[in-house]
């Protein structure tokens, strides 16, 4: 039996080229890890793959493609590991990539989850979209990061090397102690992919837990391996899944105003994708609100007894400190 703490986890669906590409460095450079491959019944020969040509890598396979949030929650009810890395197939892991991000665990016990700094695989010296440098959360529910303002990524200067709380972790690369993911009954499924980290970290700051970023450890992430940026699935889930995040976290006082403002941008917001990006756009945007009104209930049913007060005001002030 291993006596290694942390379990780094890829989730893959057809990735064989991805792992091909980075698993060995993974494996490299996770020498106090132990490697574990979830497969979300791919139709690829992925898991043959990594059967045959590396064997000390741990494969849990599927009957069915639970997506991104499902697929982890069910591959993860078999491994026994203190700690989760939950890492993307298209990362590629540095040295000593794990030390610091455990470190944060070992001196912070408040700390349910901590997240490295994301630069672009393409573009070494640049933050990459998911994640950069830690996220955050505006006035509206819509995400941010540290390093990222919209589509425009940040140059990597060194400007955030630290280490401090953030409000969301990526789950490019996302470290969790697995009694706080359990704790949490692990991502909602229903968002099968996109924010389900967001509305997890939510739930554990909720709980009185903490999310922290750490410069000292970076990986590369190529992005995009799944759902390509303008897919009206992608769309559709974003919105989807931030509306339900927000009716699950946000306090009664601020879901009055929060939701009924979103509802008037998202319009706008539809318009603009159908003008932008084409028809399937706009009606991803329809369809998401259709989903969201249809899950309300049982989204409501989820809310937790305890809910941040002032998660906006305390995450505006950092917004405001890197503009």
């Amino acid at each position: 039996m291993s006596s290694n703490k942390l379990a780094v986890v890829l989730l893959n669906w057809n990735g064989k080229e991805w792992l091909k590409k980075f698993l060995p460095t993974t494996l490299k450079h996770s020498a106090n890890a132990d490697i574990f491959v979830i497969d979300n019944a791919s139709t690829d020969d992925s898991v043959a793959f990594v059967k045959t040509n590396f064997p000390e890598v741990t494969v849990i396979q599927h009957n069915e493609n639970h997506g991104f949030a499902g697929g982890y929650n069910e591959g993860l009810k078999k491994i026994t590991h203190p700690y989760y890395c939950l890492l993307n197939s298209d990362v590629e892991v540095s040295a000593n990539w794990t030390e610091a991000a455990m470190n944060v665990f070992e001196r912070h016990p408040e700390v349910a989850a901590v997240q490295p700094k994301i630069l672009d695989y393409h573009r070494p010296g640049f933050f990459e979209f998911a994640g950069a440098a830690g996220g955050f959360i505006d006035n509206l529910g819509f995400p941010y990061c540290r390093g990222r303002i919209f589509e425009n990524l940040e140059e990597d200067r060194g400007q955030y090397d630290d280490e401090r709380e953030i409000f969301w972790a990526s789950g490019c690369c996302f470290f969790v102690r697995s009694k706080d993911f359990w704790q949490q009954n692990g991502f909602d499924a229903r968002f099968f992919a996109h924010q389900e980290e967001i509305d997890l970290c939510w739930r554990l700051q909720n709980a009185g837990r903490k999310i922290y970023y750490t410069g000292l450890s970076h990986v590369f992430h190529v992005g995009g391996g799944t759902l390509h940026k303008q897919s009206p699935r992608k769309t559709y889930l974003n919105i989807r899944n931030n509306l339900m995040m927000l009716l699950k976290n946000l306090t009664v006082g601020n879901i009055l105003w929060v939701l009924p403002f979103r509802f008037v941008l998202d319009g706008f917001a539809g318009l603009y994708f159908g003008y932008k990006d084409g028809i399937p756009h706009l009606t991803a945007v329809v369809r998401a609100h259709f989903a969201f009104y249809g899950e309300a209930g049982r989204t409501w049913s989820l809310r937790q007894k305890h809910q941040i007060k002032n998660y906006y005001n305390a995450k505006w002030l950092v917004f405001k400190n890197f503009l």
